[in-house]
């Protein structure tokens, strides 16, 4: 499976709020995510055929079923790092549909193309240091017998659910991959946050997670 794939995948395994003692949320979160990754990828499944008949209504579709799950603002600000705080906020706004729509548009494929799969929620682990903070160990299993490891950064928002902020498949770093990507962009264009901003889905277009795995 490549590692476009694996993201996309990663982007339908998420979590929902936890309670009790650091052991029991633990497993309770482990067991939200595992309901919630059956459910989520049953629901692309069923919306495989979609996308060869109306791409803007899978879109709508993925966004939709993402969208509680997955901090789109909080992973695109990082992917901006440092130059976030010199772009306006409608900037920052502009960007992070930019960012959204330019994942979909450049991975949507690889997913409804990939083999089947499964996946393993392994173990859930809350930060002993910093309990709105956690992660979730995953495997990946394709219907050709390979085997990959995929880790969930999530972070507890201010109604008290969890929502994911990046992904690590293969000790890639995905949120870092593109925040090295955007770094570049600027230089290329010498600060120019606009002109970041408005090339971006071309920029992204032969960005190549597999050869970032493979340089790990």
């Amino acid at each position: 499976m490549k590692a476009v794939q694996q993201f996309w995948i990663g982007m339908v395994v998420l979590a929902s709020i936890v309670v009790g003692t650091p052991a029991v949320a633990d497993e309770d979160l482990r067991q939200y995510v595992e309901k919630n990754t059956q459910e989520l990828v049953q629901q692309l499944n069923d919306n495989r055929s979609l996308y060869s008949k109306d791409q803007q209504a899978f879109y709508k579709e993925m966004d939709q079923s993402l969208q509680n799950f997955v901090d789109f603002r909080r992973i695109a600000a990082r992917v901006m790092g440092r130059y976030a705080r010199q772009a306006s906020p409608e900037q920052r706004d502009a960007f992070v549909e930019k960012f959204k729509r330019s994942l979909f548009d450049s991975y949507a494929k690889a997913l409804v193309d990939a083999d089947k799969f499964t996946i393993n929620v392994q173990e859930a682990t809350i930060n002993a240091s910093n309990s709105d903070r956690a992660s979730v160990q995953m495997q990946v299993n394709t219907a050709s017998g390979n085997r990959y490891p995929v880790t969930y950064s999530m972070f507890k928002n201010d109604s008290g659910q969890w929502m994911m902020e990046n992904v690590i498949i293969e000790g890639v770093n995905i949120g870092l991959a593109f925040r090295d990507r955007f770094a570049q962009e600027m230089e290329e264009n010498r600060n120019d946050v606009q002109a970041v901003i408005n090339g971006w889905t071309d920029s992204v277009k032969d960005f190549n997670l597999d050869e970032e795995a493979e340089k790990s």
